[in-house]
Formats: structure tokens, C-alpha cells, sequence
């Protein structure tokens, strides 16, 4: 899949976008996820999880800050970490949570979302996905990979 620019109409679009995205990423990989609340970060990573045949509820993990999904790539198993940023207000709390370590790790695929709060902890070759509103138009979205 090319890197760019799309439009989804829909959080079907959303989803399939983020399934097809998924054929990108391999253990290690970090992709922060960027855009409002209810923009569709969620949605997209319902479709990467879906990619790697999870079986379990893909669902934000507000609360709890991080779920950690098992996925399946080339017939192995692949540990998915899904690690929501949003109630993080200070670097001192990722330190808490052991984000570095997580965030490093070569072993599993690493989803952030608002991964604006991960003050400037995230590789430098980290997916960056930016998921925006279209103007005139809430159902459609402007989703920028790079």
C-alpha cells in the first residue's frame, strides 16, 4: 500500500484502509495515531487488529491505557499492543508505565493512539497516521499516512 493521502466516506472505509495499512507492519513497528475524539483512530485499528486475525474485542483502552491483542502473522503468534495516550498529562507518567521499554520492543507491533502525548518518545521510524474530519462533512475523513 502507498503512503499518502485518502478519503473514507464511512467507518467502513475507515476500517478496510486500516486492514489494508496493516500488510505494512511486522514486529517492532510503532504507528501513532493522531486526530480528535471520535475521529476514527479506534476504527482504523479495529481494522489493522482484523488483518492479523485477532479474536478478542478491539476496543480504546481509555481506562486501562494499554490492551494487548494476539495476533497472527505467517502462522505465528503476534502480540498487537494497543495503548490509548489520552488521560496521560506528564512525561513523568509514561515513565510509570514503562512506555520506553514497551515502545522498543522488537517483538510486537505497537498502536498508540493520541500519540501527541507520548512527548518526542516515539522512534524515528514510527508510521505517523493523522485521521481529521473532512470540512463540510462529519462522516467523511481525511487520513494522512506517513
Amino acid at each position: 500500500m502507498k503512503l499518502g493521502k485518502f478519503t473514507t466516506k464511512n467507518q467502513k472505509e475507515t476500517y478496510d484502509l486500516g486492514f489494508r495499512f496493516a500488510d505494512e507492519l511486522k514486529p517492532g513497528n510503532v504507528v501513532a495515531l493522531f486526530g480528535d475524539l471520535g475521529a476514527g483512530k479506534t476504527e482504523f485499528i479495529k481494522g489493522i487488529c482484523a488483518y492479523f486475525k485477532v479474536d478478542e474485542l478491539v476496543n480504546s483502552p481509555t481506562f486501562t491505557i494499554m490492551n494487548q491483542y494476539i495476533g497472527e502473522l505467517d502462522e505465528n503468534e503476534i502480540p498487537i499492543l494497543h495503548i490509548d495516550l489520552y488521560r496521560i498529562k506528564k512525561s513523568s507518567e509514561l515513565k510509570e508505565i514503562g512506555f520506553d521499554e514497551i515502545i522498543f520492543s522488537n517483538d510486537s507491533i505497537k498502536l498508540v493512539e493520541w500519540a501527541d502525548k507520548a512527548f518526542g518518545v516515539l522512534p524515528p521510524d514510527t508510521y505517523s497516521i493523522n485521521i481529521s474530519f473532512k470540512k463540510n462533512n462529519e462522516n467523511e475523513r481525511i487520513i494522512t499516512i506517513d
